[in-house]
């Protein structure tokens, strides 16, 4: 069996309520950065633009005035992530007009240079506004527009093919047959089950396949609004910040709606931590708004499950939860006050567990799973290659004798399992006492692989 290797590495209506139609989504100009799809967030040229009244935006204002003392215009534009000319500039007019906020003085020149604070009166109606939500930060953007958004920007269309999973399979021994059968699993798009002996990769195998199958940037907002609730999406724990953050305009001079930050696809990891709560939307009862669950921040993106089977939920009672999102492409939140929302879920979802997935689930809920792959154990072959890869990385001498000797007297011996991350250990354990003794790393010496060996096998 052949083996492949890589080294590369928007009367009044209730705050928060959309006005008017929802904006039209745009295509970035050909003279910008293109995503993959072309789509970008929206020109925002006006109040209207944003779906959201001005009783909320103006709310959303003085709080950030209530919170942080005066600012400049163009501070407070900053905060909301609002244009200050042509959206903001109407709402500020609006408040001094109704005596909420006054004007202290300029910084520059412009309105959006003059520095405001929150007047009595604007305290007022900012504490009436925090008992709804004390959210202050990034304006929400609408829900249908969110969702808009995410069904733009899914990732059907990506195929991957082998040289792309051969190009991210950073520092692996991975066989073709391997290979074969992970491709056509991210091409599906749904869900694989990856299971094995510890040890064998299968969390690096799945972060392989989320930078094969993800490639170009996403744009996700930074909060949602649902009738007056926020949603926080996006957060600096699981999203990563694109390169390129130049700010976007259109032809007209227009300014794409900057609600939106461009990040990384997302790849995110849940462990022994996750429970059934943390999958719904996460309520703050004193904050009064909520966050996202994992699996609407890996919108977009991979959504990896590891360890399952050792969370503090039965792995029946998830794989349930799972059954709609997987078959539908769609899933049910739940508000504080009952309601049920539906998202997209445009998730590659991958279950990764050491555990036999016969004493986990029956074969109705495997048979859910599209892809079932098992990652066993290194041939003795692709052990040696995987050694003589890590030596490489760490410059560490090479010797075949003393891999002889490695095998010989702490496999053999102890009938003990190869496994892919065992190499990368017992090298790194070798370095570390070598340092200690002062004296030169190198497979020759077998007093080091021995006191390596000792130190990190547990069963004799």
């Amino acid at each position: 069996m052949s083996n492949i290797k890589s080294l590369k590495g928007k009367g009044p209506k209730r705050a928060g309520e959309r006005t008017g139609p929802l904006p039209q989504l745009e295509q970035r100009p050909k003279t910008g950065p293109l995503t993959h799809d072309g789509w970008a967030p929206p020109a925002l040229r006006s109040l209207e633009d944003t779906g959201l009244s001005k009783l909320a935006v103006a709310d959303l204002v003085l709080k950030a005035l209530y919170f942080r003392g005066d600012l400049l215009g163009h501070q407070i534009a900053e905060i909301l992530k609002l244009p200050y000319n042509g959206v903001l500039d109407g709402v500020v007019e609006f408040l001094k007009r109704e005596k909420l906020i006054e004007v202290m003085g300029s910084g520059g020149i412009g309105e959006a240079s003059y520095r405001y604070m929150i007047a009595t009166k604007g305290i007022e109606r900012a504490l009436d506004a925090l008992q709804r939500t004390q959210y202050a930060g990034a304006t929400p953007v609408p829900l249908d527009m969110y969702i808009e958004s995410i069904k733009a920007q899914n990732r059907a269309d990506r195929l991957v093919k082998e040289e792309d999973l051969i190009s991210v399979m950073d520092n692996l021994i991975v066989s073709k047959d391997m290979l074969d059968k992970i491709g056509p699993a991210a091409n599906s798009g749904t869900s694989i089950f990856l299971y094995g002996p510890p040890g064998n990769g299968k969390t690096s195998f799945s972060e392989a396949i989320g930078r094969a199958i993800l490639g170009d940037d996403l744009w996700i907002p930074y909060a949602v609004d649902v009738d007056g609730q926020v949603i926080q999406i996006f957060d600096y724990v699981n999203h990563t910040l694109s390169d390129d953050q130049t700010p976007l305009r259109y032809g007209t001079g227009s300014m794409a709606d900057p609600r939106w930050v461009r990040i990384k696809r997302p790849v995110i990891i849940v462990g022994g931590e996750l429970t059934m709560e943390s999958l719904d939307l996460i309520y703050d009862p004193i904050n009064k708004f909520y966050e996202a669950p994992y699996q609407v921040k890996a919108n977009g993106g991979l959504f990896l499950i590891d360890d399952f089977g050792r969370q503090q939920v039965r792995p029946q009672e998830l794989l349930n939860r799972w059954i709609v999102p997987l078959e539908k492409k769609y899933d049910f939140l739940t508000l504080n006050n009952g309601r049920k929302i539906e998202l997209p879920f445009n998730v590659l979802i991958i279950f990764s567990t050491n555990m036999d997935p016969k004493d986990l689930v029956d074969d109705a809920f495997l048979r859910r799973i599209k892809y079932k792959i098992e990652v066993g154990n290194p041939t003795l072959e692709q052990y040696r290659e995987l050694f003589e890869l890590m030596c490489r990385l760490k410059n560490i001498p090479f010797d075949r004798d003393g891999m002889v000797y490695l095998i010989k007297e702490w496999y053999r011996k102890y009938n003990r399992d190869l496994r892919f991350v065992h190499p990368r250990d017992i090298l790194s354990q070798m370095e570390d006492i070598a340092q200690y003794l002062g004296r030169p790393v190198t497979m020759a010496d077998t007093d080091l692989i021995d006191r390596a060996a000792a130190s990190y096998f547990v069963e004799l």
